[in-house]
């Protein structure tokens, strides 16, 4: 069931072409949030052509928060969608869906995804949008992930300039459409999919460490981060991760917290789906190509690590190849 509040007309929809993105956000219990992610989006250099928030399902004062802006700015569409309650990465591509039909006659160039839980530079999109005008063959792109420890917003150690954060990312129209837009994932990993289909196209997708995506929400509890690392383990699995580059991935997971068990619970993860024999939601295909990547990435950093005597991805960063 969705109710939408502020949408344009058919004529808006085939007129309007001033601006050369949309954005599409799903939101979930956002209240504490979302204000500072739609405050961010009303300070961009560049505005978006459309922004279309879901609330997938939210029962707090999300919904509240967001018609209000939306009553106030032209551009920003309101969605809500009723579903079963409880975060879910399904749902949350099912949200993000829902509000992409509300984009079919916008003539739009670009399309992105904003996490409510995160703020960007007031040039971020504008930023982007230059990048793309100066590669034709990037598909997929955004920035790096900084999130709060000891009062102060430092960059994420899973940051890597081959994958681009679902957070805060844009997608080049003609890509988005050829891969099909976002895959709905039981265990998430839906940015991971678009990326690997996007470079089987022939697509590049590249992340820029100098355009940054403020996390806003704060971590959970220790048990919670168990099962998060566990549920990561099955997304890896689901998605057919290689198990000698998902055995250094959870290796390298050690120094996170919760020290040393978000490693173990994230393989453990991996073995758990292995053992249950799990049903992977790609293609032979798709496995392959995703599985030669990674033995790629093994191989450079392997040779970097002979070259360098230096173990780690840093000493290897300018390789492009770090896991």
């Amino acid at each position: 069931m969705t109710s939408v509040i502020n949408l344009p007309s058919a004529d808006v929809f085939t007129t309007a072409s001033t601006c050369t993105y949309v954005l599409l956000t799903s939101a979930y219990n956002e209240e504490s949030n979302i204000e500072g992610t739609i405050k961010s989006v009303l300070d961009q250099s560049l505005q978006p052509m459309f922004w279309v928030i879901v609330s997938d399902g939210s029962t707090d004062r999300t919904d509240e928060i967001i018609k209000t802006y939306a009553m106030q700015h032209s551009f920003i569409r309101f969605l809500r969608v009723t579903r079963n309650p409880g975060r879910s990465f399904g749902s949350k591509v099912r949200a993000l869906n829902a509000g992409c039909k509300l984009l079919g006659g916008v003539g739009y160039d670009f399309i992105g995804n904003l996490d409510a839980d995160v703020s960007v530079e007031p040039t971020y999109f504008e930023s982007l949008i230059s990048q793309f005008q100066a590669r034709p063959k990037l598909g997929i792109a955004g920035g790096f992930v900084l999130e709060e420890k000891d009062g102060m917003f430092r960059n994420r150690r899973i940051n890597r300039s081959y994958a681009v954060a679902h957070a805060a990312q844009m997608v080049r129209r003609e890509c988005y459409e050829m891969i099909g837009g976002y895959r709905e994932l039981e265990f998430g990993g839906e940015d991971w999919h678009a990326q690997t289909c996007a470079r089987m196209k022939g697509w590049e997708a590249e992340s820029f460490p100098q355009l940054s995506i403020f996390h806003h929400r704060h971590t959970g509890e220790g048990d919670n981060l168990l099962r998060h690392r566990f549920r990561q383990g099955r997304m890896d699995y689901s998605l057919g991760c290689d198990p000698l580059f998902q055995a250094i991935k959870s290796m390298e997971s050690i120094p996170e917290k919760p020290l040393l068990l978000g490693g173990i619970a994230r393989i453990a993860g991996f073995i758990w789906s292995y053992i249950a024999r799990d049903t992977r939601p790609v293609s032979h295909d798709f496995l392959s190509f995703l599985r030669e990547e990674q033995r790629e990435k093994i191989w450079a950093l392997l040779t970097c690590f002979w070259r360098t005597g230096v173990p780690g991805n840093n000493s290897c960063a300018t390789t492009g190849k770090e896991i």
